[in-house]
């Protein structure tokens, strides 16, 4: 979407005041306002040096400075012809004390539990109450990272959610129960899937109003198009807007109320551009990768913002230490009781301070005025902190600590004495007359109670949280090897493997933990000494497993898309010698038990597939067109190719197709959080249009992790398996 450029003189886009001497050494967040003050001795043509630097002495020049900002945010907003209407619309009002949310994974084993088979909303929310004071809206994230696996499209994934559409219209109540909102995701780059041939906004803005979500959730638009407004008005169902800043063009800021995005990280805190302009746009900062959220809180206490509690991060536990915890339960009980004040169009940032290095923002009211208070300095700061305009009768309250103040009064001002912990907070509240003392009683009290312990003596430490193998029992031992299976010898191998998630770099708690290691980690190398063992010489068929159902009438309790492809109880005709597809991990451990066999640990299919060479593909080391199905850059899943169609990509030991055909189940891992099985061999169908698709591994050194939820919901259209069987121990 194009956006208004009248506030640079050159046409071009910019979310920054302009500044020919912006020093390029003080980073500031594309979506904040750099700071220009004036410095002695260095007067250039456009007279301003940025604050970002430590050593520029703020107080100096701030007020000219905020005299400025605002002539220009009266001009600028003109200039763009600014209409304030959908912040001023009683249904949308929530959003401006959105103040905490949460992005969460619908896999997370606390929202929905996977032995009963139902959502745990309460189970979810009572934990984020217990840890830091709850929230106020949840995201529910049902499409990345395992959109891509075939061609469901976005909107056809939130129908996979346990109780297809009606089970999340019923998530949805369970939320609104608790007095929580919710927003629903849709993203620009989802093209690749299949094509409904609906746009994009008409069909979430449809969803939204049937399930009676409050919000949605732009991934990666840097503004959802005025089309998402007017498509969510015509529903009937009016919802929030809410796209990742980076940067949100200033005219979309009339109709998208919300925003999400990071944090300045300078040592000056930045001002946001977008509630310098309204003060009523909220932004839920987040930081989903951090293990220290000190300067995104800093960040949002200075700017009156909120923050995106985000720990489930596509699967990998990032939990909020205690310390984080703890300050945003304070922050948060304070900022719901004055939205009043935060939403306040005369909000004052760096209200000057007796210390450098801390910062305050001034946010006034009628009758009462609201400061918000960071120290920067890795210190305690204690004495006369700051001085305020004093009025007869007025009195005063640290927030912070839900104490009286008794200021000193001196030349019509009152000179606040308040102690601040080292990266701590401070808050103040005036009261025009003691009359209004009462009013604020409660959150006095509980302030008071929470500031019983310091926030230092709350635990920074970050660890990953551990996860578990899950047991793969051994069969009975085989001396004869079974029809149409492979017997891998004995032999010493270097299991080397890494996972290919699109996001969290080398950190620790990416993808799984193998027993010989001490956490998760995204790469691994084990050397192993295998013990024979027989594998399928192809992934189990249709054929295959049209026996096992006639044998046993297996049908699982989740029969949602379970042999999705089959017709009438049976493969359609010439799909016998597929590979069987549309089933879950327990479908394909079921099968395995009759079979007298078992599913395979990760390692023995890779080395069933690699021998002992450490070759990137079956066959060698060089990749080949005709070993492998021919790749789909469609937008539609093609039927997979028969199992023996491909000889030419065998391994050294004559296993068949286990490249690019379909994916096969191997281990399952568990952390308290999530379940998550390991996938080999990669598929033919390569969703273009983004990145962010489900990656393929067709390299025998790398793995994908498939968060699991519910068999109807893991199944899907180019997911298939083979299995294994144990040899004596002799052998």
């Amino acid at each position: 979407m194009k956006t208004n450029n009248s506030n640079k003189p050159d046409g071009k886009q910019s979310s920054e005041i302009p500044a020919p001497n912006f020093q390029a050494s003080s980073y500031v967040q594309p979506h904040t306002l750099p700071i220009h003050l004036p410095t002695p001795g260095n007067t250039p043509s456009w007279p301003f040096q940025n604050i970002g630097q430590w050593r520029i002495e703020v107080n100096k020049a701030v007020e000219a400075w905020r005299a400025g900002m605002k002539i220009w945010r009266m001009e600028h907003l003109k200039r763009i012809g600014y209409d304030d209407s959908e912040y001023r619309r009683r249904e949308l009002l929530w959003s401006q004390s959105n103040y905490v949310h949460a992005q969460m994974m619908v896999e997370d084993r606390y929202f929905y539990d996977p032995v009963a088979g139902k959502y745990t909303v309460d189970r979810y929310l009572d934990d984020l109450e217990q840890r830091f004071g709850g929230i106020d809206s949840v995201l529910i994230w049902y499409i990345y990272p395992n959109i891509g696996l075939d061609d469901r499209n976005q909107i056809d994934l939130a129908g996979e959610l346990p109780g297809g559409i009606e089970g999340l219209k019923q998530v949805v109540a369970d939320f609104h129960r608790r007095g929580v909102r919710v927003f629903l995701p849709t993203m620009p780059w989802d093209n690749g899937t299949r094509d409904s041939g609906i746009p994009d906004y008409k069909e979430i803005t449809a969803l939204a109003a049937q399930v009676n979500a409050d919000g949605i959730n732009g991934d990666t638009y840097y503004a959802l198009p005025r089309a998402f407004r007017e498509a969510s008005d015509a529903t009937g169902h009016p919802v929030v807007l809410q796209p990742e800043t980076w940067p949100i063009s200033d005219d979309a800021l009339m109709w998208n109320n919300q925003s999400w995005g990071k944090a300045s990280t300078s040592v000056v805190p930045a001002v946001s551009k977008l509630k310098w302009l309204e003060s009523r746009h909220l932004t839920n900062v987040e930081n989903r990768w951090g293990r220290d959220r000190t300067n995104d809180f800093h960040y949002i206490f200075f700017n009156g913002h909120g923050y995106n509690a985000w720990e489930n991060v596509w699967g990998i536990w990032n939990q909020l230490t205690p310390r984080d915890a703890e300050t945003l339960r304070r922050i948060a009980t304070l900022f719901r009781k004055f939205t009043n004040l935060l939403v306040s169009p005369e909000w004052e940032p760096y209200v000057p301070t007796n210390h450098q290095g801390v910062f305050a923002t001034r946010f006034p009211g009628a009758a009462a005025t609201l400061w918000t208070i960071v120290n920067r300095n890795e210190y305690d700061i204690k004495g006369d902190l700051i001085e305020v305009v004093h009025a007869e009768g007025t009195c005063y309250f640290d927030l912070w600590n839900g104490t009286n103040l008794y200021p000193r009064i001196q030349d019509g001002k009152a000179i606040i004495n308040l102690d601040l912990e080292q990266l701590g907070y401070g808050a103040i509240l005036s009261l025009s007359s003691a009359d209004q003392a009462g009013d604020y009683s409660d959150i006095l009290a509980q302030m008071k109670k929470l500031a019983e312990v310091a926030l230092q003596d709350y635990s920074s430490e970050w660890k990953a949280i551990p996860q578990e193998l899950v047991i793969i029992e051994p069969t009975s031992p085989l001396r004869e090897k079974p029809a149409n299976m492979v017997k891998i010898p004995a032999g010493e191998f270097d299991f080397h493997v890494s996972g290919i998630e699109v996001e969290g770099y080398m950190w620790t708690g990416v993808d799984v933990q193998y027993p010989w290691e001490n956490s998760p980690r995204r790469s691994h190398h084990q050397h192993m000494s295998i013990r024979s063992f027989y594998i399928d010489r192809f992934p189990v068929t249709n054929a295959d497993y049209l026996k096992f159902i006639e044998a046993t009438a297996y049908h699982p309790v989740d029969d949602h898309n379970f042999l999705r492809d089959w017709s009438g109880g049976r493969p359609k005709a010439g799909w016998e010698n597929k590979p069987v597809t549309w089933v879950s991990i327990e479908d394909a451990r079921a099968y395995a038990t009759w079979a007298g066999k078992r599913l395979p640990h990760e390692w023995e299919w890779q080395y069933a597939a690699q021998g002992g060479d450490g070759r990137l593909y079956p066959w060698g080391n060089s990749w080949n067109d005709t070993a492998v199905p021919q790749i789909n850059l469609g937008r539609t899943v093609l039927p997979p190719s028969d199992v023996d169609a491909h000889p030419g990509g065998a391994s050294p030991f004559g296993v068949m197709d286990l490249v690019a055909n379909v994916w096969q189940w191997t281990d399952e891992f568990m952390d308290e959080h999530t379940r998550a099985a390991v996938l080999r061999g990669g598929t033919s169908y390569q969703p273009q249009s983004s990145h962010w698709y489900f990656p393929q591994a067709y390299r025998l050194d790398q793995h994908g992790k498939y968060l699991l939820m519910s068999p109807g919901r893991d199944r899907a259209g180019l997911l298939g398996f083979r299995c294994v069987a144990d040899c004596p121990e002799d052998q």
